[in-house]
């Protein structure tokens, strides 16, 4: 007996997420390719623009928190080593790199991805590997904010500066446990449904279709035209 029979109803809407993923790269590869400060802003303008049409506006904010430190750091090795206008590039260039990512996470669920995936020939083992840890971040996050607010409620000191270096410890081991007692519930899980044994099946039905071809001609050929538009 059929359970849940495949129907129109069992195929995803909108694109493939393997179409959403070449498309994140080749944006990605647009990025790294401009030279121009112009350039980066107008595509990190599209980015956001992008995710305020997806509803993520104030996710995208909370997660700039935990990017504006890495995009500071960037900025300064690079003034360092540089000068100012290169600090600036690659400023940019990371905020508008990560940016199309987090877009990308956000709008992708991690189980299409890996299911997807292994619809074009990657190891299901490999796959599942990969949708576990990106939908682990977001929990593992939330227990370290969690672990903080109650160490300072406690009177520890762990606002950023290096004083507090010596006090993060008490940070990095209850979190580093919570992990372990993740990773082994799941580990239990998976053996109880029989991890790894053939015949696997998906709910929803991972097709290419004409759109998805389309969306990437489109978007390779306008990678290509902008590559020889900006290094004629």
């Amino acid at each position: 007996m059929t359970i849940l029979p495949h129907t129109a109803a069992n195929e995803r809407q909108g694109l493939d997420p393997r179409t959403r993923l070449l498309l994140t790269l080749f944006y990605g590869v647009l990025i790294v390719v401009t030279r121009r400060q112009e350039g980066l802003l107008a595509e990190l303008g599209l980015l956001l623009l992008a995710i305020l049409a997806a509803g993520e506006g104030r996710a995208y904010l909370r997660w700039l928190r935990l990017v504006a430190v890495m995009t500071a750091s960037w900025f300064l090795i690079a003034l360092l080593a540089f000068d100012l206008p290169t600090a600036v590039m690659a400023g940019l260039r990371l905020a508008a790199l990560t940016s199309a990512f987090f877009l990308f996470f956000r709008t992708t669920p991690p189980e299409d991805l890996g299911n997807a995936l292994v619809k074009s020939g990657l190891p299901y083992e490999v796959a599942f590997v990969l949708s576990a840890a990106l939908q682990f971040v977001p929990v593992l996050s939330r227990k370290a904010q969690n672990i903080f607010d109650a160490q300072r409620a406690r009177g520890i000191p762990l606002e950023p500066g290096l004083p507090a270096l010596r006090h993060y410890p008490a940070l990095m081991a209850p979190l580093l446990i919570q992990a372990f007692q993740m990773a082994d519930d799941l580990a239990e899980a998976m053996e109880a449904r029989g991890f790894g044994r053939p015949g696997r099946t998906f709910l929803y039905d991972y097709r290419l279709r004409a759109v998805d071809g389309l969306a990437l001609a489109a978007g390779l050929g306008l990678l290509l035209a902008a590559i020889v538009w900006l290094h004629p």
